[in-house]
């Protein structure tokens, strides 16, 4: 009987995936990966495991969540730049904990309760989009490494969401960033002792027409706040000079974005075919012509005929071909 190593908290995705690979003839083992739970999560995921009559285990990922999450997230706002802490959480924590588990266990595959398939191409595994639409989380999924997918399962791959809230009574799940806890970042960030300066807003040409209380507290395309007056929208934040940059709506459509840190899984593929789209958010609106894509510096430069609406340096680009995500990077400047 094959092995899996799972990633679970007990709701309704890990739950369910835990039954699929189940009903599949995979020995489960269960995985809940302490980032800064409650221990009534905890105490959740240990009764659920208990219920499906799988191994469970605890596994403290606190001290690198801390280092590698929270403290990036704060960093990232007292730069300017809006991060993307679950995309990172993936890639660096929670898939590279089960990659790590896995291999120490002697468990040949990994999986979670995220919703999104895995396919080959031209001997390279591929982040594929989940049948699901309004589920499909492969966006936040870009950064995995070849050898994370080569192991990987995706027991929701295939599964529709709405089908599966019908199994459960308690249908509530939890959303947004798990370690603020529902509260405003400005307010954790105000608690983590990132100091809150006030300073100028500026016009596009540089003259002052404001004060801000705080870059952190402002992100791109945010038009109420401290200091914004009516009509106007944050297009752009100069933490070198503790500015808030302003402009109409309209100043926040971009055709050129430039990005580095980039995870790209065949680069001949990504600098020739001529069909690639982008995502440059989860939810909401994106580009939907193909792009135009060419080397630049450390990273790429990216061409959009129709213009990107409000992309914020610190953010993921996701690239795709039809269903496949062949890559991705962090958005470092637009024009």
């Amino acid at each position: 009987m094959s092995s899996v190593l799972l990633g679970f908290s007990g709701g309704i995705d890990s739950t369910t995936a835990a039954e699929h690979l189940k009903g599949e003839g995979y020995r489960v083992v269960a995985i809940t990966i302490d980032t800064m739970l409650s221990d009534a999560t905890i105490e959740r995921a240990k009764h659920r495991a208990e219920e499906l009559g799988i191994e469970w285990y605890l596994y403290d990922g606190r001290e690198c969540f801390e280092r590698d999450i929270v403290n990036y997230f704060c960093q990232e706002y007292a730069t300017g730049r809006t991060p993307a802490p679950c995309t990172r959480c993936n890639t660096l924590i929670k898939w590279q904990i089960l990659l790590e588990e896995a291999e120490r266990l002697g468990i040949e595959h990994i999986a979670t309760g995220h919703y999104f398939r895995i396919t080959k191409h031209n001997d390279h595994y591929y982040v594929t989009k989940g049948v699901d639409a309004t589920k499909d989380q492969s966006y936040y999924l870009w950064g995995l490494s070849q050898e994370v997918l080569r192991r990987a399962i995706t027991p929701m791959g295939e599964t529709i969401k709405r089908e599966v809230k019908e199994n459960f009574v308690d249908k509530s799940e939890s959303m947004g960033i798990c370690f603020l806890e529902g509260r405003p970042y400005a307010e954790f960030l105000n608690d983590r002792g990132i100091a809150m300066q006030c300073g100028d807003i500026v016009n596009e040409c540089g003259e002052i027409c404001g004060c801000h209380n705080g870059i952190a507290r402002y992100t791109i395309g945010q038009k109420r706040g401290e200091g914004l007056k009516d009509g106007m929208r944050v297009i752009d934040i100069d933490a070198s000079k503790n500015r808030i940059i302003v402009g109409p709506a309209t100043s926040l459509y971009k055709h050129t974005l430039h990005i580095n840190n980039a995870n790209i899984v065949d680069i001949n593929e990504l600098l020739t075919a001529d069909d690639i789209t982008i995502k440059i958010r989860g939810i909401g609106v994106n580009p939907e012509h193909p792009v135009s894509i060419e080397r630049w510096e450390d990273g790429f430069m990216i061409h959009t005929p129709d213009a990107a609406y409000a992309p914020a340096k610190g953010q993921p680009l996701v690239f795709y071909r039809g269903e496949r995500v062949i890559g991705g990077g962090i958005v470092v400047g637009f024009n």
